[in-house]
């Protein structure tokens, strides 16, 4: 009988813990790179175990410590299959655009097209107006426009704006993506 990975910890290798928690990889790996593990994202060290990365980065005990908890936070995150989800500060940044682009009551329109290196890339636009076609949600009193042919490859996203030293912008978190490419900016299904 295999056990089942309910947590993660510091002796789990990278790989075991994209691979005990699919649906969260996303997640996990931004939070990994957030931490300053950037290897976490092109697969260049998924063979060493969370500890030794951090260590060999540089890091004392006590972020391994404060990674393994954020990790563990992430796994214990509500996952809403039925819908798209905007965090708080992508909903305001959201707003701040389209009021900076003169579009204060626009809707966020979601989507993929064929493109990059995984196989699809994320499409995020304003949207003035719903199109017959669509599937209408609204997450942090934002309206979300998505093409309903999309919605088996869309639906459970977490979109979030992220700020650091390599740039800032949306980020989004896909439970429904198999594979991803080294850069970070396609996926696949």
């Amino acid at each position: 009988m295999t056990k089942v990975q309910e947590r993660i910890d510091l002796t789990m290798t990278i790989a075991e813990i994209f691979s005990a928690f699919p649906q969260k990889s996303q997640r996990l790996a931004q939070a990994m790179t957030n931490a300053g593990l950037h290897c976490s994202n092109c697969s260049a060290a998924t063979w060493e175990t969370l500890e030794a990365g951090m260590l060999g980065h540089g890091m004392n005990e006590a972020a391994i410590d404060k990674l393994v908890k954020e990790l563990n936070e992430v796994l214990a995150e509500e996952i809403d299959l039925e819908t798209i989800t905007l965090t708080p500060h992508a909903a305001e940044r959201f707003r701040h655009f389209a009021k900076e682009d003169g579009l204060p009551d626009a809707a966020l329109r979601f989507g993929d097209s064929a493109g990059g290196c995984g196989g699809f890339q994320y499409i995020l636009d304003f949207s003035e107006k719903a199109e017959e076609d669509d599937a209408l949600f609204e997450s942090e009193g934002v309206a979300i426009h998505i093409k309903k042919g999309m919605l088996s490859r869309l639906l459970g996203s977490v979109i979030d704006y992220v700020d650091g030293l390599q740039g800032a912008g949306f980020k989004v978190s896909n439970p429904n993506v198999k594979s991803s490419c080294g850069c970070g900016t396609s996926q696949g299904y």
